[in-house]
């Protein structure tokens, strides 16, 4: 969810959008007027497609935000769990941002149900994900919610976690806060919650996520 990988501290609510299109930099410039949910201040970007490949729009949308002056900007990957190779791919999206100059904060691995297999490998596919980023150098989270999650890996898992991945969960009931959190996968406290979903602004297709006032979060 956002950019800069230090722990600062929040000093007011912050609310961004996750988007799976292409944005221009003159939209960007839109969403961070007031209005709707608030003024955009950080965005995540999908950058990996579920169909096995760099998102070709993602890098890009990643450069518009920045210059639109957003910036805290991240990344998403939507795996491709039947394709395999768990850290090609992550592998592929970090050489393909870096090498399109696509300043990224963070990736955000997207943990949702879609196509996956047993509890046991899709373990051990998160893992080499999680094993691949570490080995690259970059900063990496989950976004997730408990019932994808219990689901997929089962609730008590929790190597994401013990390896100092941050959560982002999502609850569509449209309320800026973390009172509806509950603990599993070893998060007792997430990072970013996603509370509106398949909503437009500025004729651009986004999801609203945010992240509160007074606490330190990872950016």
């Amino acid at each position: 969810m956002r950019v800069a990988l230090a722990v600062v501290p929040a000093v007011s609510a912050v609310v961004g959008v996750d988007v799976s299109n292409s944005v221009s930099e003159s939209e960007f410039s839109c969403l961070r007027t007031p209005g709707g949910q608030g003024a955009v201040e950080f965005v995540i970007a999908r950058v990996y497609q579920s169909v096995g490949d760099v998102d070709p729009d993602g890098a890009q949308t990643i450069k518009n935000a920045k210059a639109a002056g957003i910036q805290n900007v991240d990344g998403y990957i939507f795996p491709c769990v039947s394709c395999g190779d768990a850290a090609g791919q992550v592998s592929a999206t970090v050489d393909h941002l870096r090498s399109s100059g696509a300043d990224f904060g963070m990736l955000w691995y997207d943990i949702e149900n879609y196509h996956w297999g047993s509890q046991g490998s899709n373990q051990a596919f998160i893992k080499e994900m999680v094993d691949e980023g570490k080995k690259l150098g970059i900063k990496a989270g989950i976004y997730t919610n408990y019932n994808n999650w219990a689901t997929i890996v089962g609730a008590g898992w929790n190597y994401p976690a013990s390896q100092g991945l941050p959560v982002w969960y999502a609850h569509y009931d449209g309320s800026a806060s973390f009172s509806d959190f509950g603990a599993f996968g070893g998060w007792s406290k997430p990072n970013i919650k996603q509370y509106l979903g398949d909503k437009s602004s500025c004729g651009v297709g986004v999801d609203y996520n945010w992240y509160p006032a007074g606490e330190d979060v990872v950016v």
